[in-house]
Parts: C-alpha cells; structure tokens; sequence
C-alpha cells in the first residue's frame, strides 16, 4: 500500500472516531439549551474565522463554475445536511434517524457509479456495502426490535444522507484543483450563508449570553467548531482526495460504532450482544465493500 492511501485510511478513521463522538457534544449542548441550527452556525462560523490562517493566499476560485460547486458543496454538506438531520429528530425516534443517515456510504457509493462509470460498483462492493448498513443497523438498534416509522421525519433522514452523498459527488471535481483548507473555508462560508434564511423565516437566532457563558457550552462549541469541523472537515477532504470520495465514504459506516463506544463512556448506556455481532458484521460488510480497491 502506498504511503500517502495508507495515511489517507488512517485520516479517514480518525475523522469518523471523531465524528461519532459529536453525537454526544451535541446532545450536551441541546440540554444546555440551544437549538440544532444554533450549534451548526456557532460551530461553522468559529471554523471559519480560525481556518483563515492556514487558507488566506487564495480568496476566489479559478472559474465560476468552481465557485458554484463549492457554493453548492457548503450548501450540501453544510446546512441542508445539518437542518434536515437535525429536524428528522423532532419528527422521528433518533435510532431511525441515525440508521437512515448511516445510509450515506451506500448512497454516495450509487450516486458516484451513476455519474462516473469508471467507479461502477460490482457486485461484491454492493453486496458488502448492504451487509455494512444491516451491521450498522443492528449496532444502532442495540437490542431494540421495534422502529416506530415517521414519514416526515424518516424522509429528512434520508434527505440528510443524500445531501452528503451530493457534498461528495461534487467533491470530485474540485479536488486536485485546490488546496484542502481553500476548499473547506468556501464549504464553510457557503454553509453560513445558506443558513441565514432559515434565522430569517423560522427561527431567529437568539441564544442568551448566560448560557454561552457555560464552560460545558463553550467548551464543548470551540471542540465542534475547531476539531469536529475545522480539523475534521479539512482532513476528510484530503482523504477523499488520496482514497476516492467511495472508499473513504465507506468509513462513516463505522460512525455509529464510535458513538455507541462514546455513549457507553460518558452516558451510561448498555451494549447488548446484538450491538456487539452487529460491530462484527459491519467490519466484515467494510472491508467486503473496499476490498476490491483497497491498496
């Protein structure tokens, strides 16, 4: 394997590992009192000030319709991704909403055969992917057999994956073309931007000065804002760049594994045995699906 894919696997497990700890972040910070888009703009708007150092010998794209792309890659991974994940949890129970957004590797996987034929899954890819998303599935499950089904709330789940699994196709044609922190900043930027109609029409935002103030709230905001996006998002699209948008995507089925791991730790929760086989099966499922280009 060479060098630069073997750190480009690493990078994509430790963007995931981090990742599947934000559940937890967020979920402190939504009993502390702020709403889900707010922790996406406190969080998007502290990374991108701070990813102006590493990024400010560039300010415009090369063309317009690069510019475009990155418009619409802030918009696919940013806010429409965080908004509809977000409000599918108003609507549906979060173990169907953490299994329908799981589905993203699965969807990038048949967006990206759709449009490049060079990347067409075969048969065994598309077999281990299936079996990945049921190992998923039963992990997030975690000895639960009843989903309760909510067609709002089940359908922004699935908008939510296929909004990331667009953010990925349009990856593939910036990258190579710009340096990793240019095309994070522009994500992030456009992900603010296509924000603010929503504090505009919905929900102004109006998060108080006391409960900023909270260690637990800051703290855990400078970690979603610097780490989980900043850091993580500039290192995702850099292993997208080395490992291909399919094959790193396959990693966020490992997501739900971290959050379960995390959850254990600093919420109490149990593992059942059927969350355990279903860690098992989802490993098997990954390295099925990325076995046919993985060096």
């Amino acid at each position: 394997m060479k060098a630069s894919k073997f750190i480009g696997h690493l990078a994509a497990l430790f963007v995931v590992m981090v990742w599947g700890e934000t559940f937890v972040s967020s979920k402190v910070l939504l009993n502390e009192g702020l709403m889900p888009a707010d922790i996406f703009f406190y969080r998007f708007i502290l990374a991108y000030i701070c990813i102006w150092i590493p990024s400010h010998k560039r300010f415009f794209s090369k063309s317009i319709a690069d510019e475009i792309t990155l418009m619409f890659m802030g918009v696919m991974g940013g806010s429409v991704y965080f908004l509809t994940e977000n409000m599918a949890l108003k609507y549906s129970m979060a173990s169907n909403v953490s299994i329908l957004v799981s589905s993203t590797p699965l969807i990038t996987a048949l967006l990206i055969s759709l449009f490049y034929k060079n990347e067409r899954l075969s048969m065994w890819q598309l077999v281990g992917s299936i079996v990945a998303f049921l190992g998923m599935a039963m992990v997030v499950l975690n000895g639960q057999l009843v989903l309760h089904l909510n067609p709002r709330g089940d359908a922004l789940a699935l908008g939510a994956a296929l909004s990331w699994g667009f953010y990925s196709l349009l990856m593939k044609r910036v990258m190579g073309h710009y340096d990793t922190w240019f095309i994070t900043r522009k994500v992030f930027f456009y992900g603010i931007l296509s924000i603010i109609p929503y504090y505009i029409m919905v929900h102004p935002l109006n998060t108080s000065l006391e409960i900023l103030s909270k260690p637990v709230v800051w703290g855990n905001l400078v970690y979603l804002g610097l780490v989980a996006s900043m850091l993580c998002y500039a290192i995702w699209n850099w292993a997208m760049s080395k490992l291909g948008a399919v094959r790193s995507t396959n990693y966020l089925y490992l997501q739900s594994l971290f959050t379960m791991v995390v959850a254990v730790i600093i919420l109490n929760e149990h593992i059942t045995w059927m969350a355990i086989a279903g860690a098992i099966i989802l490993i098997l499922g990954m390295i099925r699906a990325s076995k046919a280009h993985f060096f």
